[in-house]
This record gives C-alpha cells, sequence and structure tokens, in this order.
C-alpha cells in the first residue's frame, strides 16, 4: 500500500489538524495536504518543550542515549516508507536517501555511545582547600548542563540529516534539550515519518511528550516567532545565507540575545597547485566535475570554485573537467525554488566582466543541467559577486597570473565551510605559505580530495568562518556539535546530592 501521510502537526506527542492547509508540491508522484503553522501552535509547543525540559534535563545519560537508540530504531522502522515519499518529494534517487538515513540513524547512535562516556560534559573539579593561607579555597566543580529547549528548522537539501531528526535535533536532544522543530515545505511527508518515530522512541523510552514537537509549513511568521519566542534558548539552522542572516538578526535584537547556530553556506575552493596541476590536471579535472555535479551540486560543501596557477597543467584540468561535464544528463533540483534560484546564480556569473563559459549546456523547469565558466584572478579580485555561492552543479575555474596572485586570492576570501589544496611533494614549500591562510578561513581543509563527503565522526568539524557559518567556534556534524546546546556551570561548596548525577559518576 503507498504510503498516505495524515498531515498533521506532532505536538508533545498529539496529532494536531491545522485551520489552514497547504499542498506538497512533489518532484514526481501524488501531492497530499498538510497543516500550516500559526505562532500559537509555536507557543503551544514551546511551552510543551519548557514543561519537560527539568524532567528531561534530570534523566541519565544511559536514559537519554536508550532514546537516542530508539529513535534510531524507530527510522529504520520506517525505511521503506520514507525512501517512497523522500524520493517523490525530492526527486533524489532511492540510492541516496537510503544512505542518508544511514547517515541520519548513525549520527543517533554515535550521539549515544559518545554521552555515555560522559567526556563531553568536560567536569573539573579543584578540591576545597580549608587549611590554605592566606585564604582557604572552596570545593569547586564545573560541568557542562543543558540550555532549555531548541529551536531547529528543518534543511532543504537534506530531508533526513540536517532535518527533523538530523543532526541539529540529535546534538540538542543528547544534551538533554527538548526541541521544537520547523518542518521545511520541501519535505513535508518525509519529516512527518521521522516526527512519528520519534513519538513513538519517546512513548517507548518513558520520555516526556513535550521532549519533541513538530511544526508544519507556515509562512515567515511562523520561523519568527520560534527564535523569538522567550522560552527558547539556542537555535539551529540550516539554509540561505538571507535566511539565516534574518533570523541570526532577530535572535540578537531579543530582550534576551541567543546563540543561533547557523549553516548558510559556501563556495568551498579548492586550491590546485602548480606540481599537482602539471602531473595530475587531468585527474583533478575530472574529479572535480564529478563533485561538482553530485546531488545536481546542492551540497553545502560543493567544491564551487578552482583556483589555478596559469600553464599547461591549467589547460588540462579544465579540458578535462569540460570533457565530463559535457556527458552528464541534467538532474532533477528538490524545488521549483532552487531550480529557479540556481537559474539566477548561472545569469550572474555568466554576465560578469571577464568571465567566459567553458562548458554550458541547457535545462528546462526544475531541472539543473552543469556549468563550467572560467575568469582570470584578477577579475575574481575585482568582482566580490564572483565569490558568492551558486547552489547547484556550477563551476568557475579561477586562473591566477602567478603564485602570489593565488595567495592573494586565498587572503581575500570569505568564511568557508572547506579549502582544498591539491599537492604534490614538490608543492610543499609552496602549500606551507597557504596552509597558515587558509586555516584562518575554513572549519575542514582537504589535501588531495574533494569536501562533498561528510563523515560524521568525533573530529568532524563542519562550520566556519562567517558567512560559512554564524559561530565559527561551532560545528553542526560530529560529537563536538553537543557542545553548542550546553552551557558550563561551576558548584561551590554544593553538597553532593544536589549536583547533577553525572557529577557522582
Amino acid at each position: 500500500m503507498p504510503f498516505t501521510p495524515h498531515g498533521k502537526h506532532l505536538i508533545a506527542g498529539e496529532r494536531i489538524a491545522g485551520e489552514t492547509t497547504f499542498a506538497s508540491t512533489p518532484a514526481h508522484g501524488p501531492a497530499h495536504d498538510y497543516a500550516v503553522g500559526t505562532p500559537d501552535l509555536v507557543n503551544r509547543a514551546v511551552e510543551a518543550a519548557e514543561a519537560a525540559f527539568a524532567a528531561y534535563a534530570a534523566t541519565s545519560r544511559a536514559a537519554r542515549a536508550e532514546f537516542l537508540d530508539a529513535i534510531a530504531d524507530e527510522i529504520d522502522a520506517r525505511g521503506p516508507e520514507i525512501t517512497e515519499i523522500g524520493t517523490q518529494e525530492t526527486g533524489l534517487p532511492e540510492g541516496r536517501l537510503e544512505g542518508e538515513r544511514g547517515r541520519t540513524v548513525g549520527q543517533m547512535r554515535l550521539f549515544a555511545d559518545h554521552i555515555r562516556g560522559g567526556d563531553y560534559l568536560d567536569i573539573r573539579h579543584d578540591a576545597a582547600m580549608p587549611d590554605r593561607a592566606p585564604a582557604p579555597r572552596p570545593d569547586l566543580v564545573m560541568i557542562q548542563r543543558p540550555i532549555g529547549p531548541v529551536a531547529v528548522f528543518g534543511a532543504s537539501n537534506f530531508p533526513l540529516a540536517f532535518s527533523v531528526g538530523g543532526g541539529d535535533t540529535a546534538a540538542a536532544l543528547a544534551a538533554g534539550c527538548p526541541v521544537v522543530v520547523k518542518g521545511h515545505s520541501a519535505h513535508p511527508g518525509t519529516g512527518e515519518i521521522v516526527a512519528e518515530a520519534i513519538r513513538a522512541a519517546a512513548v517507548r523510552t518513558d520520555m516526556p511528550a513535550g521532549v519533541f514537537s513538530l511544526i508544519q509549513g507556515g509562512d515567515r511568521k511562523v520561523g519568527q516567532a520560534l527564535v523569538q519566542h522567550p522560552l527558547i534558548k539556542a537555535v539551529g539552522f540550516t539554509g540561505s545565507l538571507a535566511g539565516g542572516r534574518a533570523l541570526f538578526d532577530l535572535c540578537a535584537q531579543r530582550p534576551e540575545p541567543i546563540p543561533f547556530f547557523g549553516e548558510l553556506g559556501s563556495v568551498n575552493p579548492m586550491f590546485v597547485l602548480d606540481h599537482a596541476a602539471a602531473r595530475r590536471g587531468e585527474e583533478i579535472g575530472k574529479g572535480w566535475a564529478g563533485s561538482l555535479v553530485m546531488g545536481a551540486g546542492q551540497f553545502c560543501t560543493n567544491p564551487g570554485i578552482a583556483i589555478v596557477t596559469e600553464g599547461e597543467g591549467a589547460e588540462r584540468m579544465i579540458a578535462a573537467a569540460a570533457a565530463a561535464l559535457k556527458d552528464v544528463q541534467p538532474q532533477v533540483m528538490l524545488t521549483d525554488g532552487i531550480a529557479e534560484a540556481y537559474g539566477e546564480g548561472r545569469k550572474r556569473v555568466s554576465g560578469a566582466a571577464d568571465v567566459q563559459p567553458v562548458q554550458v549546456a541547457d535545462a528546462e523547469g526544475r531541472q539543473a543541467a552543469p556549468a563550467l565558466y572560467q575568469t582570470t584572478g584578477a577579475a575574481f579580485l575585482a568582482n566580490p559577486e564572483l565569490h558568492h555561492e551558486v547552489f547547484g552543479p556550477l563551476g568557475l575555474v579561477v586562473r591566477a597570473a602567478s603564485k602570489d596572485e593565488a595567495l592573494q586570492i586565498a587572503r581575500g576570501l570569505e568564511g568557508q565551510l572547506t579549502v582544498t589544496m591539491h599537492m604534490d611533494d614538490e608543492d610543499m614549500e609552496d602549500a606551507r605559505a597557504l596552509a597558515p591562510v587558509l586555516e584562518r578561513k575554513a572549519g575542514r581543509i582537504l589535501v588531495n580530495g574533494y569536501p562533498t563527503g561528510v563523515e560524521v565522526v568525533d573530529s568532524m568539524v563542519h562550520g566556519g568562518p562567517y558567512p560559512a557559518s554564524t559561530n565559527f567556534g561551532a560545528t553542526s556534524v560530529g560529537t563536538l556539535s553537543i557542545r553548542r546546546f550546553l552551557r558550563p556551570v561551576c558548584y561551590q561548596n554544593m553538597p553532593a546530592g544536589l549536583m547533577p548525577e553525572s557529577i557522582g559518576d
């Protein structure tokens, strides 16, 4: 039987119908109606989260780990339904949805194992010294504590890993914070199924009902009401620079400003050093093309810009990339709006001064065809518009006149999620000059690879200086992401019976 969604919000364990509905716009398959969110529903969900906070924050690490593992089990149990409606809504192939589901449940289980160990609490103890002169020292214990209800905005490009049950939700729940999610209207059915999985896991592990809520759809007033609600203590967001910056400003303007952990995109530049270009230019160009078109280029880590010094190696790299892209057929984009924005981005790049097409194909409607352009280093330095992300399968080659110009380009970059150096052993001297510059520009630096794969592990950093993210000290992927929703508390001369359970451990 085909899956038919109920189309309701899920607030503190209850399915709530909306006064109005919106119709989904799937890439293929039937459309369904979903309830529209309102500020009143936001208030209801947030108040339920606050009511649940004290009990949930007081749960043991073992109990929260069991909850996270149960969520992973419940999502996996609904795998066929998720794949069915997820492919319809997004146009993504089955393999991509199934792989993303594996990543989603994998990070839930990783976080469960991580919090069982307790290291993330960073417990520090300075024992009392009553006989110290000239003044005694009190007993001091520091531990990380959950901050309160967290708002999460579902992302358009990852219907599972960065949406209802994605990394922000997993991190907040691991930290001990209830979550209120504003679902993305591009994949409301997928979000509904995942929300039902979390609801089932909460019941199964006896968690308070308000630990999780999903509000579907809604206009900007819904998102504004969520980030401005006085009981919300932090926000997790993955999306556009314009949308994220607007929400960030609202968080800062509150009577009580709160942290906004926004991941806002990146061009993820690649620097192809001279010896690598001369020896492996064709290989690098072909690999770059494959990375550009993966998922129709709809990854925040898509390497949209390649900087290479003029020469024969650069020519071979560009030719190989163009040849590889020529054989790529148009791909369905996630939404009509994303496809339209990609088209506008292509016009912006192609219309810029001193930009020439290398390999460009056309597509219509929700389809996207890859596009490769080139420009000079001088033109790139003179035009900041060329530094901005085009969300989709577009690549821009920047032909630097010299190593010094390539270094100047690196110094002029804005914050990035990733930067890459393609280098051989003979490029080490140039890489030593470049690496300290790139370290200040990005959260992840790669050598001889492509950034579109993000490992969900302890050491991963998915963030970077603004505008890649709004908090350069945080990551939205990996176990360090849990720390975003904790704050340090020091207990002075506190009786053991009053301190958090984890300190006793």
